[in-house]
């Protein structure tokens, strides 16, 4: 399945605990249809320490969420959903279906 969000894109999450709020897709995970998002969906995890964190503790960490739960947002700022159509020069590129412009 095609899916129409990718890594680096800004989309709202629509529904769940962080509903309404945005961030950068850091990853996309297309074999489960989820995606991490910046600041979203946030979980608290126990670390032992390492080299990284010496003290060890509690960290916050994005968790994945499901593809259907996000819409991307455009460059006016709205959500909307996502078309793919050819452009001038006969590449294929995805377009906001509220405003008509090509997503970059």
């Amino acid at each position: 399945m095609k899916l129409k969000i990718k890594k680096g894109d800004i989309v709202k999450v629509i529904a769940g605990e962080s509903r309404n709020s945005q961030g950068k897709v850091l990853e996309v995970l297309p074999e489960k249809q989820k995606a991490l998002v910046e600041g979203c969906n946030l979980v608290s995890k126990s670390t032992k320490p390492n080299a990284k964190n010496p003290n060890g503790g509690i960290i916050q960490k994005e968790a994945p969420i499901h593809i259907s739960n996000l819409m991307v947002v455009d460059a006016k700022g709205n959500a909307t959903r996502v078309g793919r159509k050819l452009n001038d020069k006969g590449k294929l590129v995805r377009y906001s279906k509220k405003s008509g412009e090509e997503i970059k």
